[in-house]
């Protein structure tokens, strides 16, 4: 039974078929919000389905001077690795097995392997551009890694210091403590981590103004360039996913536990947190990933990488000082 259940949560939810849909449909909904803002009717929000099978059924063309069994199978190992952390994020009161091995370590580690696809798929195309666009891709991981980590470990020190131990990486220990009290972001001294953590959501999925790594309009897509059928599928499939997975991420520490229980039913209860988390997700990606896309131009690299480590680098480290002295 164990057995079934196992490939029920890695097949069904909240594994591939769900991440398949909830990824290419976030997408449609961001730019559907963005069109709207612009005045514009935009595109169906199941475009990016239409997009997706119909790559599946163009040519795989793979240059001549690439790296070929590397660029091939970059975009595949970004993809499993991002639904892997979608099996690790609890919500609320619906949780799995895998939720028990939900460290925040093994999710930051896990969390730059799509990065890191990007880079090296990039980089094995052959292409000049697509050396410029890995480059790029790995001086933002350098300006956003910093505070995302800092804003992790702000939080487990604070949740771990308010269930009497001296840290907790255990994101379902900190999911659980938030339903028993509230969630974290009442605490005000994890509010600066909180906008920080919002704030490098649009850099870690590669949305406006943070897309410079592949900037159709200076290094021809970039990363990209190279890329198109399946395997370009697949990068903008995993995008999707990466969004889901970094709110997801963002409402498990910090706004987890806001709806309480409605039923002495866990199946009732499961059914509730996951309507409320999907309702948040759509809420977070407008106020972190549209809005700002529908506003703001691309930046420069020295522009973005300057700013990570100023204002979201500034807030997490007030967070983790005021963690510190106990406040």
């Amino acid at each position: 039974m164990e057995i079934l259940l196992g490939l029920f949560y890695v097949l069904v939810f909240p594994g591939l078929l769900f991440c398949f849909a909830i990824g290419l449909l976030l997408l449609g909904i961001d730019r559907k919000i963005v069109a709207r803002m612009q005045k514009r009717i935009g595109p169906p929000i199941i475009q990016p389905f239409y997009d997706f099978f119909k790559l599946m059924g163009k040519e795989r063309i793979v240059p001549n001077k690439a790296a070929k069994k590397i660029y091939i199978i970059a975009p595949v190992i970004g993809l499993i690795s991002i639904i892997t952390i979608a099996l690790f994020i609890p919500i609320d009161y619906f949780k799995t097995f895998f939720n028990n091995y939900a460290d925040l370590v093994v999710i930051v580690y896990l969390l730059t392997i799509p990065s890191l696809a990007i880079i090296i798929g990039g980089a094995s195309s052959g292409s000049p551009f697509g050396g410029v666009g890995a480059s790029r891709e790995v001086v933002l991981m350098l300006g956003y890694e910093l505070p995302l980590v800092i804003t992790l470990l702000a939080v487990g020190m604070k949740i771990g210091r308010l269930t009497n131990t001296a840290a907790t990486f255990s994101l379902i220990n900190i999911v659980d403590y938030q339903i028993k009290n509230g969630p974290a972001f009442l605490q005000w001294s994890l509010i600066p981590a909180a906008l920080a953590f919002l704030m490098v959501i649009p850099c870690e999925i590669g949305s406006t103004p943070f897309d410079i790594a592949d900037a159709e309009t200076e290094i021809c897509e970039g990363t990209m360039v190279e890329y198109g059928g399946i395997l370009f599928g697949v990068y903008k499939l995993t995008q999707g996913i990466k969004i889901f997975v970094m709110i997801s991420l963002f409402i498990a520490m910090f706004m987890s536990g806001i709806i309480p229980a409605v039923s002495s039913s866990i199946f009732v209860n499961s059914l509730v947190s996951i309507v409320w988390h999907m309702a948040l997700v759509i809420v977070i990606l407008f106020i972190a990933v549209s809005l700002l896309r529908a506003t703001t131009a691309r930046i420069r690299i020295e522009q973005a990488f300057k700013f990570y480590w100023t204002y979201p680098t500034a807030l997490s480290l007030l967070s983790l000082v005021l963690v510190w002295a106990g406040l």
